[in-house]
């Protein structure tokens, strides 16, 4: 695994209105942006506003069946260059201790991902994205 986070989103009650905040903050939504996330281009990161519901379904993680510890609030996230780099990376931080909370599976983007949760339930998403390229620098840029 890369030393790098490609992605931070935060699970929020409310997309618009945290929106209208960062806006407000002078940062500029990407055009990619629609009613159910928000993106922000972040130096050579992605900053991500998602509904909490959302991003609760999207780990597999239920409120009241959620392992002790682990929430879906905000995660980070690793963007693989390749699907088989999702499954190498999760078996890397299942190695390393990580819980898997969600393996590996095709998303409705097209893409690929997987969810784990390090010692103290900091929650990751691992995902091959192919809208979102990665530069050698492993920079990820929103496409315009």
């Amino acid at each position: 695994m890369e030393q790098r986070i490609s992605l931070i989103t935060l699970g929020v009650e409310s997309i618009a209105r945290a929106s209208v905040f960062y806006t407000r903050l002078g940062w500029q939504p990407s055009p990619l942006s629609n009613d159910n996330v928000t993106f922000f281009q972040a130096g050579g990161s992605i900053f991500g506003l998602y509904g909490q519901a959302a991003l609760t379904a999207d780990a597999g993680l239920a409120p009241e069946t959620a392992p002790e510890g682990i929430s879906a609030r905000s995660s980070l996230a690793y963007n693989a260059r390749t699907r088989e780099e999702v499954d190498a990376v999760l078996k890397e931080a299942k190695d390393a201790g990580a819980e898997i909370v969600k393996p590996a599976e095709d998303t409705f983007w097209g893409g690929y991902s997987g969810y784990f949760a390090d010692p103290d339930g900091h929650l990751w998403e691992v995902a091959w994205n192919p809208h979102f390229p990665i530069d050698e620098d492993g920079s990820i840029r929103l496409p315009e």
